[in-house]
């Protein structure tokens, strides 16, 4: 028999040295470098013949499609960002902080798909079947025919599910405590925690069932663990929010049988998570029209238009380099917005600090805010208080010219549909025409933007 080696693996990026240091040298993280040994080599041994594989049937490109069945879970917004409900044989890795909301969530689908008729299977490895039991109480779950159980050994949980009916949808909370005896290490190391979401995935793909696991996330807000267990599964779902706002927001960031980037919208009430189906509503219900400094922002989460609160404040600075704070937006676009208003439109922002919010917790990420954010810098610099019937979308070019950006007419349609009668946009997006709304403001450059806010209170 072989002997065994030991090397050396990051639990944070899965990395693998042959000797043990201090920072990983792939994500650069401190003290994340651990021991860990490994099975004996698997090389060709002198004398014996290798093993032939089989041979595979081939089959031909062009050929019947047959579109993966689904089961819808009964909760709205998670069957959105699934796409449609949970695809039999798949694999779904949920990740989000400690408390977010993850495990009553899932529980809640759980009960749902069990009372529609289906065989639902939760398995806990961080809680007694006792504390998910008062959980499932005090969210009203109780009398939901969902088989429950406490374990964390991966063969004994196969076991338990190969000898009765087979189920249609499985929990595993979480990924990170579950070990197998085939992997020569700790449980929660990454060898172990790919050892065991690989055994759990090809049961999946086996039996048929569903399969979501619940994985932690590291400081960063990362899912903890290497990164082929994402590239293993066939969706990971992320849930975020912050924790003085009582939102959540699920968000599919890969799925390979719908559409990423789509987003669900939750409320944590005492009673567990209720889905907002109106989540634009939501976003501006406490906006004050009369504060400079707020624009309202038309943007796209997947398929779904989006209206949300961009608020900025630019108050004056006594330091030698003022403050740029950022939430729910990126600081190095940010810092481009301003270069360019500077340069172009000859405003200074030297002296002063900026803050920058987008309200209610929500996180944005594609280019189109960039209007909307220096609508908000000068409106909140010229103590001008902008429209409160106008929405703002576009990107802006070093240049100073604005770029059009996807799907205006959505954007456009969801403006008017909630009440807003003006739309500030690049020219070249006009051409969707007005969608309901009474009036386009189309804007070749973002100089015309800026001499619009500072010649009127109500432009915007």
């Amino acid at each position: 028999m072989a002997r065994a080696r030991i090397q050396y693996v990051c639990q944070n990026c899965g990395a693998v040295t042959h000797r043990w240091q201090g920072k990983c040298e792939s994500c650069g993280e401190w003290n994340s470098v651990i021991e860990e040994a490994v099975g004996g080599q698997t090389g060709k041994v002198p004398g014996v013949s290798a093993v032939r594989g089989r041979i595979i049937d081939l089959q031909p490109l062009r050929g019947v499609i047959e579109e993966a069945p689904r089961m819808p879970c009964g909760i709205g917004e998670l069957d959105r960002v699934t796409g449609g409900g949970f695809v039999t044989g798949s694999a779904l890795l949920v990740g989000g902080e400690p408390g977010i909301g993850k495990s009553t969530l899932l529980l809640q689908a759980c009960a749902t798909i069990a009372r529609l008729g289906r065989r639902v299977v939760y398995i806990s490895g961080e809680e007694a079947t006792a504390q998910v039991r008062m959980r499932a109480e005090r969210l009203g779950l109780a009398d939901a025919p969902v088989a429950l159980a406490a374990e964390t050994s991966v063969e004994d949980i196969i076991s338990t599910l190969s000898a009765g009916p087979r189920p249609d949808f499985v929990v595993l909370d979480s990924v990170q405590t579950l070990w197998t005896s085939t992997a020569e290490s700790s449980p929660g190391t990454v060898t172990q925690v790919r050892a065991s979401a690989q055994a759990m995935i090809r049961y999946a793909k086996q039996t048929g069932a569903a399969i979501c696991l619940v994985g932690h996330v590291t400081k960063d807000g990362q899912i903890a663990g290497p990164r082929t267990v994402e590239h293993m599964v066939d969706a990971v779902l992320t849930f975020e929010g912050e924790g003085g706002h009582q939102f959540r927001i699920l968000r599919a960031s890969k799925n390979r049988f719908g559409p990423t980037d789509e987003i669900g919208v939750f409320e944590m009430t005492g009673g567990g998570l209720s889905e907002i189906s109106n989540p634009s509503a939501l976003f501006l219900s406490e906006r004050n029209l009369r504060t400079p400094g707020s624009a309202v922002f038309a943007g796209m989460e997947g398929t779904r238009p989006l209206l949300c609160e961009i608020q900025a404040l630019v108050a004056p600075s006594a330091l030698g380099t003022p403050r740029r704070s950022v939430v729910g937006w990126d600081s190095a676009r940010l810092a481009m917005v301003i270069a360019v208003l500077e340069a172009r439109c000859g405003i200074r922002f030297a002296n002063a600090d900026i803050y920058l919010n987008v309200a209610g917790g929500l996180r944005i990420s594609e280019p189109a805010a960039d209007i909307a954010v220096a609508a908000a810098l000068v409106s909140a610099l010229t103590g001008r208080a902008l429209s409160g019937e106008s929405v703002f979308f576009g990107e802006i070019s070093l240049s100073g010219a604005l770029r059009p950006v996807g799907q205006p007419a959505a954007r456009l349609r969801e403006a008017a549909r909630l009440g807003f009668r003006r739309a500030v946009l690049p020219a070249a997006s006009a051409a969707a025409g007005a969608c309901g709304l009474s009036t386009l403001s189309p804007l070749a450059d973002l100089t015309a933007l800026v001499a619009g806010i500072a010649g009127s209170t109500d432009e915007g």
